[in-house]
């Protein structure tokens, strides 16, 4: 297994502390902060930890509340709101120095037959037609700072394979759609739960970036400030993490220094397995242009 999905792994193995109690450790990957995605999957496997495995995740509604600290594990509080006849229903704070920093609530329901009906998987390449992600990061490497190289060049435990690629320091304007493949890069054993946190951990990756896409601006640039607000996540069927999911993604607007973002993930068979939305903080600093 490669060393950074083995460190994924170890990440996705919560520590139980007490009853309800349960804590993850942090990822140095680079930023100031832990990354979003690794603080809403840990939080949701801690909460389906405290649920019988016959009870899948149905749906998530999470806020970011503060930055967490890379330095600290994370302590996640759950609390147990109602087990019903057929749903059950968990509250998760995020704890770092004495506060919470991500709050998140999310349902579970016994498996059952109904109707069904969704949107189609676009048609694009296949995975394997496209651009590795890692190559076209080592085709930029020479535009990177040299005290951010390291972290820019670094083995990632996610493989993606973006469908209309965009150049991060020279972004041209374009309409608010982004797709993209990507997968666990490497093959991994996990039950259906920690398959269902992995992906709400891939789900954060680059998604936002589709409501920034008309306005030029990129994660890169030095006079933009990004931050998810809230992340919400809607589950349908089964999938696996380490095979391609396409992520078909599209921003119907921002204001007021927000944008918002809806994503359809797809298994490669044109099964609809989620269906993601996200606003996220898209700020330019005072008396600053975009460049």
């Amino acid at each position: 297994m490669k060393e950074s999905v083995r460190e994924l792994m170890q990440r996705f193995s919560l520590e139980p502390l007490e009853d309800n109690l349960f804590r993850g450790q942090s990822e140095a990957n680079g930023q100031r902060s832990i990354f979003g995605g690794l603080v809403a999957g840990q939080a949701l496997l801690a909460a389906s930890m405290t649920v019988p495995e016959e009870r899948p995740v149905h749906s998530l509604h999470a806020y970011f509340l503060r930055p967490g600290d890379i330095r600290r594990p994370v302590i996640y509080d759950v609390d147990r709101i109602r087990d019903g006849k057929s749903f059950t229903t968990r509250r998760v704070n995020a704890i770092q120095h004495g506060r919470p920093i991500f709050s998140l609530a999310a349902s579970f329901q016994v498996e059952e037959e109904g109707a069904r009906h969704q949107a189609p998987m676009p048609e694009v390449p296949a995975p394997e037609e496209l651009e590795t992600d890692e190559q076209a990061r080592l085709r930029m490497a020479d535009r990177i700072p040299k005290q951010f190289r390291d972290d820019f060049l670094r083995e990632r435990p996610l493989s993606f394979r973006p469908v209309t690629p965009r150049d991060a320091f020279e972004p041209e304007s374009r309409e608010p759609v982004k797709r993209f493949w990507f997968k666990v890069g490497d093959t991994v054993e996990a039950d259906r739960m920690t398959q269902r946190a992995l992906l709400a951990y891939c789900s954060d990756y680059g998604f936002m970036g589709t409501a920034m896409q008309p306005h030029d601006m990129t994660f890169w640039q030095s006079n933009v400030q990004c931050a998810s607000l809230d992340h919400t996540m809607w589950f349908y069927d089964d999938f696996r993490v380490d095979d391609w999911l396409l992520y078909d993604c599209q921003s119907p607007g921002a204001a007021g220094a927000r944008g918002l973002t809806f994503g359809n993930i797809h298994r490669r068979d044109g099964v609809l397995v989620a269906t993601v939305a996200q606003e996220g903080l898209m700020r330019l600093r005072p008396g600053e242009e975009l460049v």
